[in-house]
């Protein structure tokens, strides 16, 4: 499995305040994030995998819908997280 518990952790720890904090948004976007990157390598192997490719477009919807929540809350977090994942925009 590419998503271990420990990863998991490793993932809340650094964008989180700790390593339980798995409610924040910055985790929660760093998580998608990370979970995008390995779906987009899966499909560059498997161009005709629908149901990846429909999970991916599902969590790109899911980030941007926390990256918007974010950029209208705090946009101290939002341009801190974007720099920090190296995402557009």
């Amino acid at each position: 499995m590419y998503l271990t518990k420990e990863k998991k952790e490793e993932i809340f720890a650094e964008y989180g305040k700790n390593s339980n904090d798995t409610g924040s948004a910055e985790a929660q976007i760093a998580l998608f994030t990370y979970r995008i990157q390995h779906l987009t390598e899966l499909m560059k192997k498997n161009k005709k995998d629908q149901v990846s490719e429909r999970a991916l477009v599902g969590l790109v919807g899911k980030r941007r819908r926390m990256l918007d929540y974010l950029k209208d809350n705090d946009i101290e977090r939002y341009r801190a997280v974007v720099k920090k994942l190296g995402l557009r925009k």
